[in-house]
């Protein structure tokens, strides 16, 4: 069964990203053609990258580091649940995906993005960085609004019509992930 992590991309307190990623789980979950689970960055206290060897070298030395490797390694393709700080994504996000690479390679990944502007800005620099890691990101995408998708900036209230638009970035994702399967068994 094609395995899609959900990753929190936010580690912020009262973050909007934890309610985000629950629906999209809870939509994901009525499936049959993968399974999803979600991974939350808290979960892994990574600190700032603190790795000696680039990560493309695969020689990572930290507990920490194998347990986020590891944890990667188990998907076929994600779902990067984002925010967006400052045109961009989060830090946290940022520095998480920075401490890894083979674990990344040929993989699928869409994007849910919040933010005043649905967060476009933050999946297009996600776009660069997954590209130079050798993931295929997918077209259709999630934007929400802090101010149509969340009651008073904070309570998670999608509109009907981004279960839609959900459903087809899943489509997209779940498609993906096992057209690359074999780039991955090689």
């Amino acid at each position: 069964m094609t395995k899609i992590g959900i990753i929190i991309g936010s580690t912020r307190p009262g973050r909007n990203g934890e309610a985000v990623a629950h629906w999209v789980h809870q939509v994901a979950a009525q499936r049959t053609d993968a399974h999803f689970e979600l991974v939350d960055l808290l979960d892994y206290k990574l600190p700032h990258l603190d790795e000696a060897m680039p990560p493309s070298l695969g020689q990572y030395s930290r507990p920490h580091t194998r347990a986020w490797a590891d944890t990667i390694a188990s998907f076929d393709g994600f779902v990067m649940v984002t925010p967006e700080y400052n045109h961009s994504t989060s830090g946290a996000l940022k520095n998480a995906i920075d401490f890894l690479y083979a674990e990344w390679n040929n993989k699928a990944v869409g994007f849910v993005s919040y933010g005043s502007v649905g967060g476009t800005r933050a999946v297009e620099h996600l776009r660069l960085i997954a590209g130079e890691l050798q993931m295929a990101d997918v077209r259709a995408q999630v934007a929400l609004s802090l101010f149509t998708d969340f009651k008073d900036f904070s309570v998670f209230t999608p509109g009907e019509f981004q279960r839609e638009s959900l459903t087809a970035m899943l489509d997209q994702v779940v498609a993906w992930s096992r057209a690359l399967a074999p780039m991955r068994t090689r």
